[in-house]
């Protein structure tokens, strides 16, 4: 263990270290290396012991030393390192080493990603093959030097099996992820620019009614641990797609108006040791109720929200979301005129989910009450699709760890009514149905 663990090779070795390990030995090399690097210090300074079993807090302290020479260390033997970091990480966290420490040396590329097959129903919107679809995402990231880390991400996006062509005609990759973050030499400071994904329109601890998805962006933020401040302008680059019954339509075709809507955004929340959250944000928009050339039209002027997420005990967390999209005008699915209309969530969650942990497990519930026009038409956060307004509806779903990185959810709409009379539809209220299953790597 104590070979592949070295760093770096001095260009000449020092006296012998240790009186018990004789210059023939076939170990004497890399054990000379690793007391020059400071890795490894012996018995009283004196003797190596090299028939002696290790303890892992003996492993785990030379892993540290290791870590503090990532700089010098070539991409395998930073990848072996990467490894024993995760072998010993409580008894580095008892050490008073954070594993995370990896993340922040110079060179260090991590690879991430994962996969999802979800199957969907709402009668009259998806049906069949259609309702069947898969997403994979790979997730590099680099430490460009102590401050800045940039990161590239690429995505298949959400492919239907109903297609017939041959796969080559159907590949639809796509970079969603092309962003440097950069810290002020304080980890409480962090800038943002380039396109990031899963950002959510109300923070991380919101619901994400409006939007959960690809941004093009420059974001400043500031997080203390106890008050977060973000600062944002950017453009949104994903809409609902064809399932979506929206607010926001060209006017000719019906495609989606969401893309490419600029904004200009703020954030303030509030954070307590429990980990519950409270917080306000507010999103100004460039649309004005205008076509533009293309036909698009974009209703909505501005939005502002408000949050509560609060964890009660080590299970328990309630969820209370509002938000008022300030807008005038005609509703695109119903054909009503609304004004300024308001949506309330609720949510309430039992047991606490984690991917890196098997058999762990939440159930929970929530409560949507969305007035017509509310809902603008962002590729949304909720597991909900198609009409996001216009309705109360309950919702229940359950996610479990089957093993370490792989869970099933299940979620049901159910008691879906409609608010408001549609002037331009008399469907009924149609449930949703969604299954997944989704693998970290």
């Amino acid at each position: 263990m104590a070979a592949t663990m070295a760093v770096s090779a001095t260009c000449a070795f020092a006296a012998n270290p240790f009186v018990d390990v004789p210059t023939d030995s076939w170990a004497y090399k890399s054990v000379v290396e690793l007391a020059d690097a400071g890795v490894i210090q012996g018995v009283d300074g004196e003797y190596f012991q090299g028939q002696r079993n290790i303890t892992r807090y003996e492993a785990a302290e030379m892993v540290a030393k290791a870590m503090a020479h990532m700089d010098k260390a070539t991409v395998e033997q930073r990848a072996l390192i990467n490894k024993l970091a995760d072998e010993y990480a409580d008894e580095l966290n008892n050490l008073g080493v954070r594993v995370s420490n990896l993340e922040n040396k110079v060179g260090n590329v991590k690879f991430t990603g994962d996969a999802r097959i979800r199957y969907r129903y709402q009668n009259g919107a998806m049906e069949n093959d259609d309702s069947w679809q898969y997403r994979i995402r790979l997730r590099g990231t680099a430490q460009v030097n102590e401050r800045t880390t940039a990161t590239l991400g690429l995505t298949t996006n959400n492919q239907s099996f109903s297609g017939n062509g041959a796969a080559s005609e159907e590949s639809d990759i796509s970079p969603d992820i092309i962003k440097v973050d950069y810290n002020f030499g304080s980890p409480n400071w962090m800038l943002t620019l380039g396109r990031d994904t899963d950002w959510m329109l109300g923070g991380s601890n919101s619901y994400g009614y409006q939007y959960g998805d690809t941004i093009d962006l420059a974001q400043l933020k500031y997080n203390n641990g106890k008050i977060g401040v973000t600062a944002a302008y950017g453009k949104l680059k994903e809409g609902m797609g064809g399932f979506f019954y929206g607010q926001n339509k060209n006017v000719e075709t019906g495609d989606d108006a969401v893309d490419g809507v600029k904004m200009a955004y703020g954030e303030v929340d509030g954070y307590f040791g429990n980990g519950s959250a409270v917080g306000v944000y507010y999103a100004n928009f460039n649309g004005d109720n205008v076509a533009d050339s293309d036909g698009y039209q974009f209703y909505g002027d501005d939005l502002w929200g408000a949050y509560a997420s609060v964890n009660i005990g080590s299970k328990w967390n309630v969820l209370a979301n509002y938000e008022k999209v300030n807008r005038d005008g005609t509703a695109y699915y119903s054909g009503n005129e609304v004004s300024d209309p308001e949506v309330w969530i609720g949510k309430v969650t039992y047991g606490k989910v984690s991917m890196a942990t098997p058999k762990s497990w939440d159930i929970w519930v929530e409560y949507l009450d969305a007035e017509d026009g509310a809902f603008l038409g962002g590729s949304t956060n909720s597991w909900r699709w198609g009409q996001m307004d216009n309705i109360t509806s309950w919702g229940a779903g359950i996610d479990y760890v089957f093993a370490k990185n792989a869970m099933f959810s299940v979620m049901q709409s159910f008691a879906t009514d409609t608010k408001d009379a549609q002037a331009n539809s008399s469907a009924a209220e149609e449930e949703q149905t969604r299954a997944q299953f989704q693998f970290a790597f």
